[in-house]
């Protein structure tokens, strides 16, 4: 999923994902872990993340995280303090080797209006778009995140997808009034420009928004894989929340 366009239909369908954690996982992945093979983290790991979640969110938030997968981001985050982190995905077979049930996150009514601070999001609405139903898909997750945040609270989507593709999705779900951008170099360009060396401070910069989203015109990506990074803050009116549908399941992964 490169560019912010999608490679395949496959990666919106539970099925895919089903098969996909059912089988070892590729030889890059980080850390062994059970049911299935190695733990692995999509786009970013926590170590890069960690300065602008620190920066935005503290510790005593309550955390959705968004298509868990086998990433270790929650786990990580609970090891550096963070009290509480919710993991919900669509592959049972997953969450299974998580420990726990499944969710649509198309479709979240098992959790209650206004009750997460954030929600963090590594490449599942990417991987929404990629669904045979990617407009409809993408918009019913969108709603769902902005109504389960609580006024004030962030929805972090970290993503291929430019603000040509992805702003205007995001302004629809309604609830976001304050949009700001950060771009990160993939981990690979960051070890190429390193020369080798791993950076203790990863690359990241926040860029501004042109009046109508997008990058400014002269704005040049030093990776052009880089890795988009959308803060948007709900505001703090409680009448600005939206409502939608749901499913089952959830793991809690918390000190």
């Amino acid at each position: 999923m490169g560019g912010g366009e999608c490679r395949s239909n496959d990666y919106g369908a539970a099925a895919y994902w089903d098969s996909r954690y059912s089988s070892p996982s590729p030889s890059s992945t980080a850390t062994t872990g059970g049911g299935g093979g190695a733990f692995f983290d999509w786009y970013q790991a926590y170590p890069a993340l960690r300065p602008l979640l620190r920066a935005r969110l503290p510790a005593s938030s309550r955390v959705l995280m968004l298509g868990c997968g086998n990433s270790l981001l929650s786990e990580d985050m609970v090891k550096d303090g963070y009290e509480e982190v919710v993991n919900v995905d669509i592959s049972s077979v997953v969450i299974e080797q998580m420990r726990e049930k499944h969710m649509d996150v198309r479709d979240m009514s098992l959790f209650g209006d206004g009750t997460f601070d954030c929600v963090l999001d590594k490449g599942t609405l990417d991987a929404m778009m990629c669904g045979d139903d990617a407009p409809l898909g993408a918009s019913k997750m969108l709603a769902e995140v902005a109504r389960i945040l609580r006024p004030g609270g962030i929805y972090m989507l970290i993503t291929y997808g430019c603000p040509k593709e992805r702003v205007q999705l995001l302004y629809q779900a309604g609830s976001h009034k304050k949009i700001e951008l950060y771009i990160m170099p993939t981990p690979g360009y960051q070890l190429k420009w390193s020369k080798g060396v791993s950076l203790a401070q990863p690359i990241m910069e926040e860029v501004s928004l042109t009046v109508d989203g997008q990058l400014p015109p002269d704005y040049v990506l030093k990776d052009p894989e880089s890795h988009f990074i959308y803060i948007c803050k709900k505001p703090d009116a409680a009448n600005e929340a939206n409502s939608v549908v749901a499913n089952e399941g959830e793991t809690i992964t918390s000190k």
